[in-house]
């Protein structure tokens, strides 16, 4: 991999880093249109295949859809590089704000909110443009409808892999044998020993980490231990992670007030809301426990790409395998679809302004073609204007 390839890896995810507001649904929204629409490292299908997948894993769905694509682009380098552009931003922020954080109150500020609406239209261009390619016909629809309704009615992390089991056994009975449109075929820059030797760390690492820290009381491994825990066991990402990190922090490590005011700036910064990591280590043990911190609970993510990333090609390709992607695929539209209503929408949209500049810049992007960067900042600036109106 050349060192220009992989400098752009590192530029084009440290832009997303630096703009991508709004959450795990909107990253993916981001991600669409910078590494799907405009450079073009993926096809569409091949994007929804690796959301599938990075659906099924324990940990920050976004950013595994990242360091997937940052892997699939540049190798276990272009993986590392991808996450380093992407959370960089927030990190530094949220470590800055460990140690002055009782100087700000952000909570209320008018960017913010413009950034939430930011958000619900790029996620509202994502979906339109995921739903032409994935759901194009009836019984497609009618998966994506279902998914969406459970979401609704019954949302949880774990309905959330039901649905997708349940949507793949659909995919399999009413779509193997039927013509599907041809898979661009991808390289995967390591081997399928390299994603074996990954999953097998990943589960010394979850089985030896806790033994380790009580056999030797080390703060240190004690802190590596929380965070590796954190990150293997979560399913959903994004607010799912925040109960399990007070449960293990508060009040042990730090107070109920420093971890809230943590939790508020943590929703004012682009980038995983897993970065929240990086502030508790900060509290805790200054800027060594920020970089373990982060690194620990990132790292599951990690060997789980890169153990199951090798074998997604293969499969692909088995006829019995593509229907069941179909369903599966048809179901994240529907998942998106309830995602894009709560929390996107619901957290963002509370009167007729904020819903008329949620519009405004829809079209913008989906109709006149800005790019999602640009997108951010006529947001905050339009937001500001509408305070005024």
């Amino acid at each position: 991999m050349k060192k220009q390839s992989l400098l752009e890896i590192f530029l084009a995810s440290l832009k997303l880093g630096l703009t991508s507001f709004g959450g795990p649904v909107a990253h993916l929204g981001y991600f669409k249109d910078e590494y799907i629409d405009k450079r073009k490292w993926l096809d569409d299908r091949t994007y929804a295949d690796v959301i599938a997948l990075c659906q099924f894993l324990p940990g920050p769905a976004s950013s595994q859809v990242g360091m997937a694509i940052g892997m699939l682009r540049g190798g276990l380098a272009g993986g590392i590089l991808s996450w380093i552009g992407f959370t960089l931003p927030s990190v530094l922020v949220l470590v800055l704000f460990a140690f002055v954080y009782q100087s700000y109150t952000l909570g209320d500020a008018t960017w913010i909110s413009s950034l939430k609406i930011v958000a619900v239209a790029v996620v509202a261009h994502a979906l339109i443009g995921l739903g032409k390619k994935l759901t194009p016909d009836r019984p497609r629809l009618a998966i994506a409808l279902t998914s969406a309704l459970a979401m609704l009615l019954f949302a949880s992390a774990w309905l959330q892999i039901v649905v997708i089991i349940v949507a793949g056994i659909i995919g399999y009975i009413l779509f193997v044998g039927k013509e599907q449109e041809a898979n661009i075929q991808f390289h995967v820059p390591f081997s399928k020993k390299h994603g074996i030797f990954a999953l097998i760390l990943f589960t010394i690492l979850i089985i030896g980490l806790p033994i380790g820290a009580l056999l030797l009381n080390s703060q240190s491994l004690n802190l590596m231990d929380t965070f590796y825990r954190v990150g293997s066991l979560v399913f959903g990402g994004g607010h799912v992670v925040l109960p399990l990190l007070e449960r293990e922090v508060v009040p042990d490590l730090i107070t109920s007030g420093e971890f809230l005011a943590g939790y508020g700036m943590a929703q004012a910064v682009p980038g995983p809301l897993f970065t929240f990591a990086s502030y508790l280590g900060a509290m805790i043990n200054g800027i060594p426990g920020a970089i373990l911190a982060t690194i620990a609970i990132f790292l599951p993510s990690f060997l789980l790409v890169i153990g199951t990333l090798p074998f997604l090609q293969e499969l692909r390709t088995r006829p019995r395998f593509q229907g069941i992607l179909t369903g599966v695929n048809a179901s994240v539209v529907g998942i998106l679809l309830a995602a894009f209503y709560d929390p996107v929408f619901t957290s963002s949209i509370f009167s007729g302004a904020d819903f008329a500049l949620a519009l405004i810049l829809f079209f913008l992007l989906n109709v006149w073609k800005l790019p999602a960067w640009f997108i951010v900042i006529l947001g905050i600036v339009f937001g500001e204007v509408l305070t005024y109106v």
